[in-house]
């Protein structure tokens, strides 16, 4: 019987990594394997996700072909690159959406918005999803790599 009692704290700290593994946010690979680069329809590729706040955009290219510049709706629609210094340019650009509303990005390299490399999304808050969507399951590899830690301590103890 003492060794129901050691199994507690053990199912505590499972139950609190699998929780952080549920709720953290989703990471999404902006145009998954083809990256961020030309001729790709970026609008059909977020059709079906819903973005909430807390998940995270990953923009992969090769720098310095493509860059990614956050705009105003105005810019996305005329393809207008703000300043430079404004310029994300690293090849592996994260960008935690941080709160609800619209969001726009665009490659500021001459001629590739107008070729389609651009991107608009609405980035909802959790606690009100918009009514037809499901939220999808996406887990990053470290969460995957927690989450087969906490089953491992289970099957063990």
């Amino acid at each position: 019987m003492a060794s129901n009692y050691h199994q507690v704290p053990v199912a505590l700290a499972v139950a609190a990594v699998l929780f952080a593994t549920i709720a953290m946010g989703a990471e999404y690979i902006v145009g998954d394997d083809e990256g961020w680069t030309i001729n790709f329809d970026y609008q059909a590729w977020a059709k079906d996700k819903v973005f909430h706040v807390g998940d995270k955009l990953v923009f992969k290219y090769t720098a310095p072909d493509h860059n990614v510049f956050k705009v105003n709706g105005t810019a996305f629609k005329d393809c207008i690159a703000p300043p430079s210094n404004e310029r994300l340019s690293s090849g592996n650009d994260e960008i935690v959406l941080a709160t609800p509303g619209n969001r726009w990005y665009i490659c500021g390299v001459s001629g590739h918005c107008d070729a389609g490399q651009k991107l608009a999304i609405t980035v909802w808050d959790p606690q009100t999803p918009p009514s037809s969507a499901v939220r999808g399951i996406s887990f990053s590899g470290y969460q995957v790599f927690f989450a087969a830690i906490a089953f491992l301590v289970i099957i063990t103890v």
